[in-house]
């Protein structure tokens, strides 16, 4: 599998990308290969622990753009850090463009990839879309409001209450032209950050790249409440694979389920006895993508592509 730095725009700003293409045989046709298009999650750029999964990916015949949304990481966009569920969509939308652009990728067989916050994102980009071969979302934040109240259950109301303080001084300094105020995306218990939840800032430091930066403008923090792609499950017209941290203190897998429910038969659910972080590496990371590449391997093969052709 051979690895190169790639760009490509959305909404007239350049996203920058990795796109691993693959040398191997299952996946892959005479005329063009699947290909998973991975977003990250909260805060997160694409250096963080996702080149694993795509490295078993490639091995598998499946061709893999990994991308920053706009603003963050090496991407361009202004302005920096700020977490708005929508903006995150349309870059997935914008990759997913550019993925089927490319000459050696089966335009029928793309395969949006999610965790975290970007595990929510993939179902209403898929269900928009409406083309994609399949979805995987792994320790997903399907529902923003539920994932508010999780943050009043272990940190308090006063937290919230600090937390919108911040975004509407932020949002003040939007109006006026000023430059963004920032919180820390994630911090210790009792500090003020986005996610304070237990052994969250541990997770963040054992899976963060280089160019990650704890902060993000203080306003997306208003807009959690807003984010609830459960509401799009049940629009899914794809299979999709669900990896559900059973342990998971950031993304309540009470709204997972739910959304699994909503997809219906369509969805197959994978329930790990593991936390929102253990996911990217170890034991649960070995669970974890060998049962993406027998979902893709199942849902993506390469007699789809023949059959077209045919």
């Amino acid at each position: 599998m051979n690895a190169s730095d790639r760009s490509f725009a959305s909404h007239g700003t350049r996203c920058a990308a990795t796109y691993v293409t693959s040398a191997s045989a299952p996946l892959t046709t005479a005329a063009a290969r699947p290909c998973v298009v991975m977003g990250h999650g909260f805060g997160a750029t694409r250096d963080a622990g996702l080149r694993p999964f795509a490295d078993r990916f490639a091995a598998v015949g499946a061709d893999v753009l990994m991308f920053d949304y706009r603003g963050f990481g090496t991407s361009d966009g202004t302005p920096r850090q700020d977490v708005a569920h929508w903006r995150h969509r349309a870059d997935y939308h914008s990759a997913i463009a550019y993925a089927r652009s490319l000459p050696d990728v089966d335009p029928d067989r793309i395969v949006p990839w999610g965790s975290s916050y970007s595990g929510g994102h993939v179902l209403p980009v898929a269900v928009k879309d409406g083309r994609v071969a399949a979805v995987i979302s792994q320790g997903a934040a399907m529902d923003g409001l539920a994932a508010l109240l999780e943050i009043a259950r272990y940190a308090g109301v006063v937290q919230l209450l600090k937390l919108t303080g911040h975004s509407i001084r932020d949002l003040a300094r939007a109006v006026r032209g000023r430059p963004p105020h920032v919180v820390p995306i994630v911090g210790p218990a009792g500090s003020l950050a986005a996610i304070t939840a237990e052994g969250a800032e541990m997770g963040y430091q054992a899976i963060m790249g280089p160019t990650f930066r704890n902060e993000m403008c203080a306003r997306g923090i208003m807009f959690i409440p807003l984010n609830r792609p459960v509401t799009s499950a049940s629009k899914l017209r794809c299979p999709l694979l669900v990896v559900l941290a059973e342990r998971d203190n950031i993304a309540p897998t009470k709204s997972v389920r739910a959304a699994a429910k909503k997809a219906g038969r369509l969805a197959q659910v994978l329930v790990l006895p593991s936390g929102h972080f253990d996911i990217y590496a170890g034991e649960m990371f070995e669970k974890s993508v060998s049962a993406q590449v027998d979902f893709l391997m199942t849902h993506v093969p390469a007699r789809h592509r023949q059959r077209a052709a045919g």
